[in-house]
């Protein structure tokens, strides 16, 4: 994997092509993103150009022998680690290594998988991924060893937040007396679920999203879109490549989680109690990344209804399907009351995260929308009324 293949980020990849030309490699860096922008792919690409024969001033050569091993994930001094959790055919005690034929097929197709869509890919049912105690037992275990072709060791964990703490705790141990040749590469998206001192002791590399030049172009020759509609869809990828493909292979009308909300919030706004069990069941019925998927998408739609509502069309970042509805949505909205709403739903994505009971989650997350939606009523009417 080159850093040809990652759109965008030239800054970084300068950066981190100037820190090995230099020879100055820190033994552990930590790779900040949000999802679906690459750095799984960058790190792989660092690791690779590092280890390159042959490398030229902006990238891996590509054909030496460790380039071609590294192009497929299979060279001896590259290791990884990532969230896995029992399946139908791994029930017991699963590990990395287990899973990582899996793996490089599925980082190979993209390199801009997210969680979600790895656990569908493992076959992970309505159960969270995790790193555990016997994950970093396994990697301690896989960097004891010399390197076999490469001046250095890579191990690159890959959602290192979803360590448990006990793995993070033999990590850390690993990081402060590290194997000799050995590069740690985290990847990380919520910084926060780290252990402090973890990130004490790694180089920050922070990657932001994929800027829209490189991000447009990239979309016109994936989808063959034109420049308009390719500006359209970046105007609410957010940087993200998965949120454009997405919205790129969008139609109108068939976005499941646009459905969802606006069966959720008609019901909530017209008191429909007989309607909202049965809606709740097919809620509950959505996998659990699924579920964290499907809040982060309300809280979208909400922050976009709330910029509508105070500041216009000019910046807002939906469109089609999504945009006629909150034309009419936005409508509804009226003061600070909304903010508690939208903690309420990161509050929700939290719950869900820690295996709270989605029906009763939803439900009491449907009592409160009743409430507001009767707050909002009475504010709009007082408004009108001064």
């Amino acid at each position: 994997m080159q850093f040809k293949d990652i759109i965008g980020h030239a800054a970084i990849k300068q950066r981190l092509i100037n820190s090995a030309n230099e020879n100055r490699i820190s033994h552990a860096q930590l790779f900040l993103s949000n999802e679906g922008v690459g750095a799984i792919g960058l790190a792989v690409a660092y690791a690779q150009y590092i280890a390159c024969k042959n490398r030229q001033a902006t990238d891996s050569c590509g054909v030496c022998s460790a380039c071609v091993k590294y192009n497929k994930l299979v060279h001896p001094d590259l290791h990884f680690a990532f969230p896995t959790n029992t399946t139908t055919k791994v029930t017991k005690d699963p590990t990395s290594i287990q899973f990582i034929a899996e793996w490089r097929k599925a980082l190979l197709h993209n390199v801009y998988l997210d969680l979600f869509e790895w656990l569908e890919t493992i076959g992970i049912d309505n159960k969270q991924g995790n790193i555990s105690a016997l994950e970093s037992v396994d990697i301690i275990r896989r960097l004891a060893l010399k390197p076999y072709e490469s001046e250095f060791k890579v191990m690159i964990i890959w959602m290192a937040e979803k360590m448990n703490t006990q793995a993070a705790n033999k990590i850390l141990k690993l990081l402060e007396e590290p194997p000799e040749k050995t590069l740690f590469l985290l990847v990380v998206e919520q910084q926060e679920q780290l252990l402090s001192t973890i990130i004490s002791r790694t180089q920050l590399i922070k990657i932001g999203g994929i800027d829209d030049a490189n991000l447009a172009k990239a979309l016109m020759y994936d989808y063959q879109l034109s420049t308009e509609q390719a500006q359209e869809v970046i105007n609410m990828a957010e940087g993200s490549y998965n949120n454009a493909k997405r919205l790129a292979q969008e139609t109108e009308g068939d976005n499941l989680f646009m459905q969802l909300f606006r069966e959720w919030m008609l019901i909530c706004f017209n008191k429909k109690t007989i309607e909202l069990v049965p809606f709740i069941d097919k809620l509950e019925a959505l996998k659990r990344e699924r579920q964290k998927k499907f809040l982060t998408y309300c809280l979208h739609l909400i922050r976009e209804s709330l910029i509508l509502a105070y500041q216009g069309d000019a910046v807002i970042k939906t469109a089609g399907a999504e945009k006629q509805f909150l034309d009419k949505f936005h409508q509804r909205i009226i003061g600070a009351d909304t903010i508690e709403i939208i903690e309420e739903f990161n509050n929700s994505i939290y719950h869900i995260e820690r295996n709270a009971n989605a029906k009763i989650l939803f439900m009491d997350v449907s009592l409160k929308l009743f409430r507001w939606f009767t707050r909002q009523n009475k504010l709009l009417a007082e408004a009108k009324e001064s």
